[in-house]
């Protein structure tokens, strides 16, 4: 048994209660069997069937989430096709869900069946555009994902994580305390990587099951998993086989560059530095696409752009490569090792030039880079609107001309919380080739629809969820640290100013607390927005910063709340998660005004959890 594994087992977290944290979707397969054996206590998901050269297989689970494939055939060999083959009867065979089984079942499937949609993937119009659905604290989203992408008929990145800022890069780090910290200048703090408590083998091994158990895979439409802000350089670079091997199964790797180019030096001769260490043919090539575009490269400009980035693409080339060797090792199909690229440019300084991007994205394309997207900076800021729309415009054109020319898409990072009119214009002036990247909504969702729920357990988790970022706020807006104490009172004015309450609440902590327990929960409170995900795997929901990102039992047992939700509040989650993806796919144009129309009218028909799941997979 696996470290991972048997911590769990140790600690009794089921995965049913938690799912993701291991690699694997089985901890007791000796259980299992019996279960199976006697067709006790173990669902079998009809919807889940698909077919290799060897036969059929159909995906099996017991009552606490160990789940095992089941392989119907009467070839020779059949028992051995995975690993740790049982018979359950002559033509009958099961076998673990663990993640080295699932890797192999990937061949299997994608040998018989190149266009088989059960697994991420790097195809059809996912190329060119998507809707980025971030999973910032569980995988309760994943059904509504999956029933938005059925009814509109459309391809998203149906999972996209930061790694290793939100999800655990490796758990054997995490077993043994090397989790590094994350700074979090809001709370003044660092909180442990993987602040959601998943491995991303994990997620990637939930999020093919979840679209298995609901049929999503027989509506052939495929669907991303992005591996986001993959920090390539710096203090990365010693830990690039780990974030390699975690993300195999990702369709779409985003690289950010921001470690490397933060300790990278100035130099004092920039003209001389190019000169000795930026190959004349690269330098040529860029100042060509450049001049082909119309666009004036100072050349000082040029070469002080050059020596802050070309150690760190030199980097992203040899991550890149890593990351194709990787899908070669461990796939024997072009559609299992393919993968789509973003250069995520946005941390170099300022908002990003016509002449910054088209030189990106010029020296990717003379080190044989494809990039598919790249994510400029346009001055968002995280679930706010951008106001001035003639501005907006402006900018996403210079952008469009120069990505048009280099065959790539935009990604608009932060792209949560901005208005219909930002949305549409983006849409329309890249012709909706653009991915959306949007994460924070799905946690205010969550909060919607906890405060709706007439659920009592539902609505005491709402409580505390609300109580925990008042405290967290209160005790911020009185930090020693100017940044976190300054940040901590926007949020609190936010709130009462929504209300229409009084501001005068900082004469000292205690009134400050005491105002904000006067409020109303609302997941409007900006409070309550901005600390909302800290609560996930904070132990026993405590608001000090010494139990946040907890990867100890205790911090399991606090994530295992929300696995405990009921049907109402999972209906109410998934319909508010599914209405917010129709209205990204029309506004962004991915997807026509009639179409999504059409998916809100069925959605509301909708009167049960179970019925919305029973809705996924074809007729």
């Amino acid at each position: 048994m696996s470290a991972i594994n048997r911590f769990l087992t140790e600690a009794r977290i089921s995965l049913r209660q938690n799912p993701c944290i291991s690699p694997d979707f089985c901890l007791d397969f000796a259980r299992l069997y019996d279960r199976l054996a006697r067709s006790a206590r173990v669902t079998h998901f009809e919807k889940s069937r698909f077919t290799v050269a060897l036969g059929t297989f159909t995906l099996a689970e017991d009552e606490d989430g160990d789940c095992a494939w089941v392989l119907k055939s009467s070839r020779e060999g059949a028992e051995s096709v995975l690993e740790d083959g049982v018979a359950l009867a002559n033509d009958t065979y099961a076998f673990p869900a663990t993640w080295q089984n699932l890797l192999t079942l990937k061949n299997l499937v994608q040998e018989h069946d190149p266009s088989s949609t059960i697994f991420p993937s790097a195809s059809g119009t996912l190329q060119v555009q998507s809707l980025g659905v971030g999973a910032r604290f569980t995988t309760l989203h994943w059904p509504a994902v999956e029933w938005a992408m059925s009814a509109l008929g459309l391809s998203m990145t149906a999972n996209q994580n930061s790694i290793p800022r939100e999800l655990v890069y490796d758990v054997n780090a995490m077993l043994e305390g090397r989790l590094q910290g994350v700074p979090f200048p809001f709370i003044g703090a660092e909180v442990p990587e993987g602040h959601q408590g998943q491995s991303v083998e994990g997620m990637s091994h939930g999020a093919v099951l979840s679209k298995l158990k609901t049929g999503f895979h027989q509506r052939r439409i495929a669907w991303g998993f992005n591996a986001d802000h993959q920090p390539v350089g710096g203090k990365y670079d010693a830990r690039e086989a780990e974030l390699v091997a975690g993300c195999l199964l990702s369709s779409y790797i985003t690289f950010d560059l921001s470690p490397e180019l933060s300790i990278t030096p100035k130099q004092s001769d920039p003209l001389g530095w190019c000169a000795a260490q930026v190959p004349s043919k690269i330098l040529d090539h860029v100042r060509a696409r450049a001049s082909g575009l119309g666009l004036y490269l100072d050349e000082r400009a040029l070469a002080e752009l050059l020596c802050a980035v070309w150690p760190a693409v030199q980097k992203l080339q040899r991550r890149d490569r890593l990351y194709a060797e990787a899908r070669r090792r461990a796939f024997s199909t072009p559609s299992g090792q393919a993968y789509f690229r973003e250069l995520s440019i946005d941390e170099l300084p300022g908002l990003t030039s016509p002449e910054t991007l088209a030189t990106m994205l010029a020296l990717c394309e003379a080190l044989d880079l494809r990039i598919h997207y790249v994510a400029p900076a346009f001055g968002f800021q995280k679930n706010f609107p951008f106001d001035d729309s003639a501005e907006l415009e402006r900018r996403v054109q210079g952008a469009w001309r120069i990505c048009q020319a280099f065959g790539c898409s935009i990604g608009f990072h932060s792209g949560s919380g901005k208005s219909e009119e930002n949305y549409r214009l983006c849409g329309r002036v890249t012709g909706s080739k653009l991915e959306i990247k949007t994460s924070g909504r799905y946690t205010y969702e969550m909060g919607r629809a906890l405060a709706a729920s007439s659920n009592e357990a539902d609505r005491a988790l709402w409580q505390d969820w609300h109580r925990f970022t008042r405290e967290l706020a209160a005790a911020s807006a009185f930090a020693a640290d100017e940044q976190e104490r300054s940040m901590a009172r926007s949020f609190v004015l936010h709130a009462l100013r929504s209300e229409g309450r009084s501001e005068d609440v900082f004469e000292s902590e205690r009134a400050c607390r005491e105002a904000l327990s006067a409020l109303s929960p609302s997941p409007d409170h900006m409070f309550w927005f901005e600390y909302n995900f800290l609560f996930v795997l904070a132990a026993g929901g405590r608001a000090d910063k010494a139990s946040l990102g907890d990867h100890t039992p205790a911090g399991y047992a606090q994530r295992a709340r929300f696995y405990a939700l009921s049907d109402e509040a999972q209906l109410l989650y998934a319909k508010n998660v599914a209405l917010y993806l129709c209205f990204l796919a029309e506004t962004t144009g991915q997807a026509t005004a009639l179409t999504c129309h059409t998916a809100r009218e069925r959605l509301s028909g909708i009167s049960s959890y179970a019925a919305l799941l029973a809705d996924i997979a074809p007729a």
